[in-house]
């Protein structure tokens, strides 16, 4: 890169970099588009809509409401993926939208819950069901009757989706509306079977689709739809199709549900766990870039700007794509923070290490970012493939989790990999060619970490089975085996109405803590009814002691009248099926994060070894997790969610220092010295981003209110067993199964330079003879004046370049 390039360059970086930090502190515009006040934000953060359901009928099994609940849980999902949905009491469903702040709007928009029938134009006497009147269609008859008359083809539960939308006509090209259908298809009594059956005996005829006893549509049959798709077409416009399809989706619950009450609520969690977040998150990114300066001087500054750019792109596209930033979202671009950290000290390690061998300083750049691109690439990669897994297969917070995640990855990558090394050439290029502003590493002696791999197992062993000790210890004490929050098992809801109208910062600082003293949870949630002087305080299911003298401190202490006060039981906001869905998404995203390692690394042991790993780090977090009872809700998904992807990345790159040690052109044929060398060559990584890491999360635990240092506390733990596994377990796991497992058409490795065995070692050790004796090769006490030659002339033709 030449002077005046390497100019523009910095210039343009600075302009860039003063015009994001202004968009997402103030905005563009009149509206302030584009600044971080606009991000929706979830229930935790920022508050939203409340409605509460009662079902039509009076007694519900467990079956149907928890069917109700889920399948209500998917539709609303289309306004924010952090929505929750969950029952309160026997016969009630409350739903929570946030980031709303209109419950008619989306009452409306939502629709009523009822009954959803597709019943036929006429019954086997040829009684007609449904006529034509003054608006359109209406029944001819009751829909009892129409019931007992055979009539009903389909009822609301055997259509799996409905989506408004709009095609072009293959024939004519002109835009028609259509509602596009997906029938279940489970068994033989599915709707896609009923659905064929009923359109191959009515061809020619109309099945009519009554919600709530209203005919909504009544299109012909063309032919027999037998593929459990079908497309009702003929709507005027696009809100019709939607408007139908609404209709169809929230018909297919399986219980009919009216409103009993909605209401605009504030944030769970208060301004004062926002500030206090955005204020830790700051302080952080602060001490994390200051580090980085000390460290690596001018790369650390390059680094520093990296960062804030990666954090201001962050907040400018959550704006951009819509996406709901709740506690568990602020999870993912904290692990991303890491992770362009990790990136960055990957990167400048290299360029360290090529100075160390004499390389020069515009080589050693080069060298560098090349030499560092594989280990960035597969990690960020491996990570980016889990958090697309969680997209497509998981729900609620996991959805939400995996877009932050995934945007996080891109961004990071983005700024380590192009803006770090546009900046770094161009600093290059305006003269800072003095190896002193880069720092310089000499290759260290290799550290004997596999020679202590028993103790290392051991220790991890150890910690591992502490998890289901401490769970045994609970559950004979008369506790649950985890200190399950209401998120999982479903809790209490207090509702206070207060003599005067408290924000949520008084009721953070004054209601909280009388209700943690008497509860002894520390995960309690309360909610303001905005307009009123209501507070909605969900806690962990309350024995009758514990609601009488949770009754009676609020009484006291405030001086409300108990019979303002109300209780009700709450189920868990995260269904079972929600849960199978966390699981069957996680488990998919684990196999293709071993395939894709299998696949970069060619060799299944590197892929088993990795997944390992990660299983050690969640079953050790686990354990912390039974040991300090700390809550396990919402945040727990997150939390084991974003040690999965710190720790694969932290693998990621030993794997790579391994792979590159046994074939590149530093090739070492002692397998154990292989693992020791390249932890010993990655271990200023491992403890810089470790570091870095949890120093961003410790400023959150230490700023934060409780609920946030109990989120903040296991990733804490989550951190340092990640750094651990990833440096005293992964590679002693890698070289015990290289050395045992065969692998397709080789023997197990064994140790060839103790001369244990007789083929493999004496090949080996000839080899090694063979290369010492080679004149090519020089010695080792020239190859320092070697280098020196070589890094002169370099320098010479370096400097006739920038002259040209």
């Amino acid at each position: 890169m030449k002077k005046s390039r390497g100019i523009v360059v910095l210039l343009l970086t600075v302009i860039l970099t003063v015009f994001f930090c202004f968009t997402a502190a103030v905005g563009i515009g009149p509206t302030g588009t584009g600044a971080a006040k606009h991000i929706n934000t979830g229930l935790d953060l920022s508050g939203g809509v409340s409605i509460t359901y009662q079902t039509k009928k009076s007694n519900p099994t467990k079956e149907e409401m928890s069917d109700t609940i889920y399948k209500l849980q998917k539709r609303v999902e289309q306004y924010s993926t952090e929505a929750q949905v969950y029952q309160e009491g026997s016969d009630r469903i409350t739903v929570e939208i946030p980031g709303v702040t209109d419950a008619d709007a989306i009452l409306n928009d939502l629709g009523k819950p009822g009954s959803l029938y597709f019943i036929t134009q006429e019954d086997a006497d040829g009684n007609q069901n449904f006529t034509t009147g003054q608006n359109g269609y209406v029944l001819a008859r009751s829909m009892d009757e129409i019931k007992e008359s055979g009539c009903v083809v389909l009822e609301g539960s055997d259509v799996a989706d409905a989506e408004g939308g709009a095609i072009q006509n293959q024939s004519t090209s002109a835009k028609e509306y259509v509602v596009s259908l997906t029938l279940t298809s489970d068994g033989k009594n599915s709707g896609k079977e009923k659905f064929s059956e009923a359109t191959k005996e009515n061809v020619g005829k109309q099945i009519a689709i009554i919600y709530d006893n209203q005919v909504v549509s009544a299109p012909n049959v063309n032919e027999q739809i037998s593929g459990g798709k079908a497309q009702i077409s003929g709507m005027k416009d696009l809100e019709e199709a939607q408007n139908l399809a609404s209709y169809i989706r929230i018909g297919s619950l399986s219980l009919e549900l009216e409103e009993l009450r909605s209401s605009v609520v504030a944030a769970q969690l208060g301004e004062e766990a926002i500030s206090t977040s955005v204020m830790a998150g700051a302080i952080g990114l602060i001490i994390v870039i200051l580090f980085m300066i000390i460290a690596y001087r001018v790369p650390g500054i390059v680094a520093g700007i990296a960062l804030i750019l990666y954090t201001v792109l962050m907040l400018i596209t959550l704006n951009a794509f819509d996406i709901t930033l709740t506690l568990p979202g602020i999870a993912g671009i904290i692990l991303g923070i890491g992770m362009a950290v990790d990136a960055n000290v990957i990167i400048y390690a290299r360029i360290r290490e090529e100075i160390g061998a004499g390389v020069s300083v515009r080589s050693a750049i080069k060298a560098g970012f090349s030499k560092a691109f594989s280990a960035i690439f597969d990690g960020n990669i491996t990570t980016l493939i889990a958090a697309f897994v969680l997209m497509w297969l998981g729900s609620g917070t996991v959805k939400g989790f995996a877009y932050t995640l995934a945007l996080g990855i891109v961004i990071s990558m983005f700024t380590s990999l192009v803006v770090s090394r546009l900046i770094v050439n161009a600093l290059y290029a305006v003269g800072i060619h003095d190896p002193k502003f880069y720092g310089s590493t000499k290759e260290r002696k290799a550290i004997n970490f596999v020679g202590k791999r028993k103790v290392f197992f051991i220790v991890s062993i150890i910690l591992i089975l502490s998890g289901p000790a401490a769970m045994l210890i609970n559950s004979q004490a008369g506790n649950k085996a985890l200190n399950y929050s209401l998120e999982f098992s479903g809790g209490t809801s207090t509702t206070v109405t207060f003599n005067e109208d408290m924000d949520i910062k008084t009721i953070d600082s004054e209601v909280t803590p009388v209700v943690e003293e008497v509860t002894g949870d520390k995960n309690v949630q309360p909610t303001k009814v905005v307009g009123t002087n209501q507070v909605v305080i969900k806690t962990r299911s309350l024995t009758q002691e514990e609601r009488e003298a949770l009754q009676n401190a609020l009484v006291e202490k405030f001086g409300v009248d108990e019979n303002t006060i109300s209780t009700e039981s709450i189920s868990s906001t995260v269904s079972k099926e929600m849960r199978q869905d966390a699981i069957v998404a996680v488990v998919v995203a684990t196999i293709c994060m071993l395939l894709y390692i299998w696949f970069r690394f060619k060799d299944i042991r590197f892929a088993s070894s990795a997944v390992l790993a990660l299983l050690h780090d969640v079953l050790v977090v686990l354990a912390f997790y039974a040991i300090a009872r700390i809550s396990v809700g919402n945040t727990f998904i997150a939390c084991m969610l974003t040690i999965v992807g710190y720790s694969i990345n932290a693998t990621i790159v030993i794997f790579d220092r391994i792979r590159e040690n046994m074939h590149g052109s530093r090739r070492i044929d002692n397998i154990e010295e292989v693992v020791n060398s390249s932890i010993t060559q990655t271990l200023t990584r491992s403890i810089y981003t470790s570091f870095t890491t949890f120093v961003m999360v410790a400023v959150l635990y230490i700023m934060g209110v409780s609920s946030i240092r109990e989120f903040a506390a296991p990733l804490m733990v989550g951190i340092l067993v990640g750094a651990y596994s990833s440096v005293c377990v992964t590679g002693a796991l890698w070289l015990v199964m290289k050395k045992n497992v065969k692998r397709k058409g080789q023997p197990a490795v064994t140790m060839a330079a103790t001369g244990k065995t007789s083929g493999t070692s004496s090949v080996r050790k000839k080899t090694r003879d063979v290369s010492q004796k080679d004149p090519a090769q020089p010695k080792k006490k020239n190859r320092k004046r070697v280098a020196e030659r070589l890094a002169a002339q370099e320098a010479a033709q370096n400097k006739t370049e920038d002259e040209k």
